[in-house]
């Protein structure tokens, strides 16, 4: 791996982020156009707000290259696509972050086949996908770094959300270890973050009355509920090629205290 300074990072950045048009992803594409990346962002449903997404994004970067494409991370081959798309657009990529993910309730005796392979695909094959279907923009890259978002549900039992969400979670932390290793030939580091409760549209049904809230507080020691600046910030950090060139195969846990 080169020995990054500060003085030595390219001012041309290319960062992808899938699942970057609401909460945690949208969030760490308009904090990497304010590091002065080129961002593309990928979205599913809706194009309404991807396009709210990009003009934050642009607000940050006004000179930048930035991009939102609609793919669905299930089908390989629309993420094959992506992949044509990307390198159509940029002589690299430096970052891929993968924030793709739909929340799965309920005890597996309710669980149904349908809604666990929906999970899975989702937020664990999607993962495999783009990063293979990715790998050869990341390897021209001058340095590289991959972040899954993963969760608290991956590393503990102890939590609302069900089995299919928590295997799929957990699913990212070992593919990121298997690959920090396979990766680290081509300088490539992969890492994940696994946040507690963060505030975004897909928890509002957990904090729409002041009781809900001061419940989700109570659940942490710092008596917080995290928004996604908050994981965002992490993975910004994780992404770096200076502040944290010797960190891969790491898991950052972001749960203010729940997890100690």
């Amino acid at each position: 791996m080169p020995d990054h300074r500060e003085e030595d990072r390219p001012p041309d950045r290319y960062a992808l982020i899938i699942g970057g048009s609401r909460g945690i992803g949208a969030e760490t594409a308009r904090l990497f156009a304010c590091n002065r990346y080129n961002v593309a962002i990928t979205y599913n449903k809706s194009r309404e707000r991807a396009l709210e997404t990009l003009e934050k994004v642009r607000e940050c970067n006004p000179h930048g290259s930035h991009h939102a494409f609609k793919v669905d991370v299930r089908l390989y081959g629309d993420v094959e696509e992506l992949a044509r798309r990307i390198e159509g657009e940029y002589p690299y990529l430096n970052v891929l972050v993968y924030s793709a993910g739909i929340l799965q309730l309920g005890g597996i005796e309710e669980l149904e086949p349908r809604e666990w392979r929906e999970v899975i695909d989702t937020n664990l094959t999607g993962a495999y996908y783009a990063t293979k279907a990715l790998l050869s923009s990341l390897r021209r890259a001058p340095w590289a770094s991959i972040v899954y978002v993963s969760s608290i549900a991956g590393e503990s039992g102890n939590v609302v959300a069900g089995p299919a969400y928590a295997a799929s979670k957990a699913g990212l932390i070992g593919l990121a270890k298997r690959l920090a290793v396979e990766l680290a030939g081509y300088g490539i580091r992969v890492n994940t973050v696994a946040p507690s409760f963060v505030e975004t549209d897909m928890t509002r049904q957990f904090l729409d009355t002041p009781e809900k809230r001061e419940k989700v507080r109570n659940l942490h020691p710092l008596r917080i509920i995290l928004q996604p600046r908050d994981v965002a910030n992490a993975i910004l950090f994780l992404a770096d090629p200076v502040w944290s060139r010797g960190i891969t195969g790491h898991t950052l846990s972001i749960n203010a205290g729940r997890r100690t």
